[in-house]
């Protein structure tokens, strides 16, 4: 076999079925047994259990992994350990894959990379096109500041296994934004990359994560241990100073403009504004000079300030 499927699973018995059709019908493309999948589960407590032995039962390459440590960190590293194939792929329980993805994916496993980058198209809970996002290409120039900047999300690179675990690479357990904390970092350990610019996965906006909640959620706060995450990272691998600006423009956008975004929404998420500014003074006091800030539309710097101050009023 060359690549494990891990999919951390928690109470998804609405996507979970669609998920794993998807895979077993790329499986079949690429001429089956050519993957394991391994189901991670964290504590569900509706039919996703079932779900997930009904396929145990009819696929023989199909696992189930129960992590007792709560939060989808702890169960990426759990699948990772149990994982017996040269590649491994994060996949959202919710989320799906096309038929020809793994096929593709095979193809590039020949070149032997480290990372293989993947096209993703973001669709809506309708199944609508809402956007495209293209993997960074390694042939060009810039792709490692791209890499940075960018963030791209687990489910968006096909890992190495050997490579991973020769840096001894772990998302943080006990917070959420732990794919924000752990994936940049990757690209400064490695210039053996390929990248298939197609959309082969499916990423689904859904209501099924915390940070689509309706409700105030204290974890929306974990932004700020993702990023001293990140930040120990670089600093780390001495690369702090080399992609400043990529760093900084990183922290702009996930303080100032997502995050923001969550802390407006509810009054509990007032003091997040504070801590953003008490941040970016400690790590980057002039952030306002950020040329990849400089680049963008007057009403995203605009938003940005205001969102440095506070200014905008809870919504509930």
């Amino acid at each position: 076999m060359q690549i494990s499927i891990i999919i951390p699973v928690k109470n998804a018995e609405a996507y979970l079925e669609r998920c794993l059709d998807s895979i077993l019908k790329s499986l079949k493309k690429a001429g089956n047994k050519k993957a394991e999948i391994l189901l991670v589960d964290n504590g569900s407590t509706d039919n996703t259990p079932k779900i997930e032995q009904a396929y145990a039962k009819n696929y023989s390459f199909i696992k189930i992994l129960n992590c007792k440590t709560p939060g989808a960190a702890a169960a990426k590293n759990l699948g990772n350990k149990h994982a017996h194939t040269k590649y491994f792929w994060f996949i959202d329980a919710d989320d799906t894959i096309t038929e020809t993805a793994i096929t593709k994916i095979l193809e590039k496993t020949h070149q032997d990379p480290d990372l293989i980058m993947l096209g993703a198209d973001k669709l809506d809970k309708n199944g609508h096109k809402i956007r495209y996002f293209s993997p960074v290409d390694e042939t060009k120039p810039d792709y490692k500041s791209r890499f940075i900047r960018y963030g791209m999300g687990p489910w968006q690179v096909v890992i190495k296994a050997n490579w991973w675990r020769e840096h001894n690479f772990k998302f943080p357990e006990g917070i959420i934004h732990e794919d924000m904390a752990l994936m940049s970092i990757l690209i400064l350990y490695t210039d053996h990359l390929a990248h298939i610019d197609q959309p082969l996965y499916h990423y689904y906006e859904t209501a099924n994560s915390v940070l689509h909640s309706q409700k105030w959620d204290k974890k929306y706060f974990d932004i700020f241990p993702a990023l001293e995450y990140l930040h120990a990272g670089f600093k780390a691998a001495h690369a702090d100073q080399t992609y400043e600006k990529e760093l900084e423009w990183f922290f702009i956008w996930n303080l100032l403009i997502d995050s923001a975004a969550d802390f407006k929404k509810f009054k509990q998420g007032r003091p997040g504004f504070a801590k953003s500014r008490a941040m970016l003074k400690r790590y980057y006091p002039h952030w306002r000079r950020n040329p990849f800030l400089h680049a963008k539309p007057w009403k995203l710097k605009l938003l940005v300030r205001m969102n440095y101050y506070g200014i905008n009023k809870p919504e509930i």
